[in-house]
């Protein structure tokens, strides 16, 4: 697709202050590459081991549903595939049981689709702050998901932790929400 300049770090700054390259999240990329979902997914995930998945915050700020990227990367890994980070790597990895649809291949990275990140902030954030309410409101236009659909996703797990507070939040940012059309063919 686009090449992430993976180089040792001052040669890497001199390029970004001779405006051959710039910063994007873990990368560094040509000038010429786009800031879209698919280079922050790329620049996010193209040196990181292929068994995480973007998730949460680092998801949504893909999407664009945030401005800026998350400090902390935030990631998933199948329950199956029992990977954990090393501890000096500076990113949140939780295991979760990943369905079918739950992910987009995007630039040949895996990032939660617009309707598993939102049911995903609701879930896992600690506080569900005003941001985060706007950022599910934001994937909900893009992905083209109602409240609805958002507890269907939930009620597929048996037992699922966080599913109660998880609706109610989703139900506070999603319920004065008009109901999205779709277009099936």
């Amino acid at each position: 697709m686009f090449p992430v300049i993976d180089l040792p770090d001052p040669e890497r700054q001199a390029m970004r202050l001779d405006g051959e390259v710039y910063r994007l999240a873990d990368g560094y990329l040509p000038i010429a590459v786009p800031d879209v979902p698919t280079t922050r997914a790329v620049a996010t995930l193209a040196l990181r081991p292929r068994r995480l998945v973007a998730a949460r915050l680092t998801a949504a700020w893909i999407w664009g549903a945030i401005s800026s990227a998350p400090r902390r990367g935030e990631y998933l890994v199948d329950i199956d595939a029992r990977w954990r980070p090393q501890p000096a790597e500076a990113i949140d990895v939780v295991e979760s049981v990943i369905h079918p649809g739950d992910i987009d291949v995007l630039g040949g990275v895996a990032v939660t689709t617009p309707l598993r990140t939102a049911v995903d902030l609701a879930r896992f954030r600690s506080e569900f702050t005003p941001a985060d309410a706007a950022a599910v409101v934001v994937l909900a236009r893009q992905g083209g998901f109602s409240l609805a659909d958002t507890v269907g996703v939930m009620n597929r797990g048996r037992n699922l932790a966080g599913k109660q507070l998880a609706t109610e939040r989703l139900t506070a940012a999603l319920a004065d929400q008009p109901e999205l059309t779709r277009y099936t063919s």
